[in-house]
C-alpha cells in the first residue's frame, strides 16, 4: 500500500509498475495522468524560484523558504514539529522542478483513493473522483498530518479499506 503526500504522487505510477502495488491512497497530493508524462513542477512555481538558485551549486533553499513565513508558520501546529521537519530537509537541484516524469501505461489501474486537506489540491480531487476512486477531504493544511496525524491516519485506512 502506498500512501504518496504532495509531490511523491508524481511517483506513484513507477512503483506500481514495477513492484507489488496492492493499493495507492494519495495525500494532498499530485495526481499523475493515466499515461505519458508529467513535469516535476509546474513552469509557474519554477519560474517563481529561479531567482533563489544558490549560484555556487544550483540548488535551491529548503522548500519551507520557497514560501512566505506566515504561509509557512501555519503550517506546522508548533514549532517543535516545524525543527524536525527542517532538520529532515534537503535542497534539491533548479533543475529537478525543470524534469519530466514518464509514466507507465496502465499504472492506474491499481485501486487507489484521495484524501485532501481543505482544497489547495481541488483538480487532484475532482480527477480523483472522475476515475471512480473514493475521496474525503479533511479541514485542513497542506501538513495536516503534523495537526492530527491520528484523525489522517484513520481517514486513510477508511479509505484503504474501500478497496480491499
Amino acid at each position: 500500500m502506498l500512501v504518496p503526500h504532495s509531490n511523491a504522487g508524481l511517483y506513484v505510477p513507477a512503483l506500481v509498475a514495477t513492484r507489488p502495488v496492492r493499493g495507492a491512497v494519495f495525500v494532498d497530493a499530485v495526481l499523475p495522468p493515466a499515461s505519458g508524462s508529467v513535469p516535476v513542477a509546474p513552469t509557474r512555481l519554477a519560474e517563481m524560484l529561479r531567482d533563489r538558485i544558490d549560484p555556487e551549486d544550483g540548488r535551491l533553499p529548503p522548500w519551507t523558504r520557497w514560501w512566505p513565513e506566515e504561509s509557512v508558520a501555519e503550517l506546522f501546529p508548533d514549532a517543535g514539529s516545524r525543527a524536525r521537519v527542517e532538520a529532515e530537509q534537503s535542497r534539491v537541484p533548479f533543475d529537478y522542478l525543470t524534469a519530466r516524469v514518464a509514466l507507465p501505461d496502465g499504472w492506474d489501474a491499481v485501486s487507489a483513493g484521495y484524501l485532501g486537506f481543505g482544497d489547495t489540491y481541488a483538480d487532484e480531487q475532482a480527477d480523483a473522483r472522475a476515475r471512480g476512486w473514493p475521496v474525503r477531504i479533511m479541514p485542513g493544511k497542506h501538513l495536516h498530518m503534523l495537526h492530527d496525524p491520528a484523525g489522517v491516519a484513520t481517514e486513510i485506512m477508511t479509505l484503504a479499506a474501500a478497496f480491499r
